[in-house]
């Protein structure tokens, strides 16, 4: 009797022990558990650690808590200004309610995958080229508000959406190439232009303060021998100020020296054949005085002795004719 006792006791603990163990279910500390009996919801959610369940009746479904990184594959799609890009991106997302996940939605990582590429390529349409460049923040956002919308039904939150890279056509990465290069050398000849216009002002400060003082001059001449002298060059070149030109210029001019008055010329006589002429007098030089020049009058000339018009004329000799043998012999 007390054989069969201690057999039906044994039996007992076995068939306990193998009922705790199909019944027993242990829960993570970052998952949550929701139990189906007989395919309809039962309880709460079960909290982690052990957990029984009626083993054949109940069903156990766990449900991670953590945070999923979900890559959105790259979309391609046109922006607002008529340029085609590539854009990818990255959603951060996590199950808030497990029985909703479980219950409301078939795959809730596959939902909110298609959710998250719809979204992107609706963003890309309604974007500039210049915001999805520069102004992400702002997209990211907006990516994140309309993603969400749809996913809290479904029991999970957004934690935050962040857009990847952007490619751009090879003729539109060089055409901001040349963009950027001159915007670059436009600030660097603004910053060049800035910079000599305070030098020249420093330098016109610091020929005033040598214009009273000449001596600093001199020391600064010195001072830029000395930096020359010091990188042991074999050719010295000295600069020579423009001040000590003028000074030797105007040292070699020769000294204006008052002028003696000019005689006045002598008399001219008038040939008794030939008209009185009166030669000026030369022109004094510009520091003389001027003087008149003294011109003598001309004697009157003789009048040739006229002819007696009562006497006439008295007729020259003719020629004796000759006759024709003298004629031939001078021939």
């Amino acid at each position: 009797m007390l054989q069969e006792l201690l057999a039906a006791a044994a039996a007992t603990g076995s068939a306990g022990l193998v009922y705790v163990a199909a019944a027993a279910r242990v829960v993570k500390q970052y998952e949550r558990g929701v139990v189906f009996r007989l395919g309809r919801l039962h309880g709460g959610v079960r909290r982690p650690g052990f957990n029984l369940v009626v083993p054949g009746i109940d069903r156990l479904r766990k449900v991670n808590l953590q945070i999923v990184t979900m890559p959105v594959p790259a979309q391609e799609g046109i922006t607002r200004d008529n340029v085609t890009v590539r854009v990818d991106a990255v959603v951060y997302f996590k199950v808030v309610d497990p029985a909703a996940a479980i219950v409301n939605v078939e795959d809730y990582r596959f939902a909110v995958s298609q959710m998250a590429q719809t979204s992107l390529r609706s963003i890309i349409g309604k974007s500039e080229l210049d915001d999805l460049l520069s102004n992400r923040e702002k997209l990211n956002q907006g990516l994140e508000l309309m993603i969400d919308s749809p996913a809290v039904e479904w029991g999970v939150t957004i934690d935050r959406v962040e857009i990847k890279d952007v490619s751009l056509p090879d003729t539109m990465k060089r055409s901001m190439a040349r963009q950027a290069e001159a915007d670059r050398e436009r600030r660097a000849r603004l910053i060049n232009a800035d910079a000599e216009y305070q030098a020249s002002k420093k330098l016109a400060e610091a020929a005033r303060q040598m214009a009273d003082t000449p001596s600093a001059l001199q020391l600064r001449l010195l001072q830029t021998v000395m930096a020359v002298a010091a990188e042991k060059n074999s050719t010295l070149v000295l600069p020579i100020p423009v001040e000590l030109l003028r000074f030797l210029e105007k040292g070699a001019e020769p000294t204006p020296s008052p002028a003696a008055p000019t005689p006045a010329p002598p008399p001219v006589e008038a040939h008794p054949t030939q008209p009185a002429t009166t030669e000026p007098a030369p022109a004094a030089p510009a520091s003389a005085a001027p003087e008149s020049a003294v011109v003598t009058p001309a004697e009157p000339e003789p009048a040739p002795p006229e002819r007696a018009l009562d006497t006439p004329a008295e007729p020259e000799p003719a020629e004796p004719a000759r006759t024709a043998p003298e004629v031939a012999r001078r021939g």
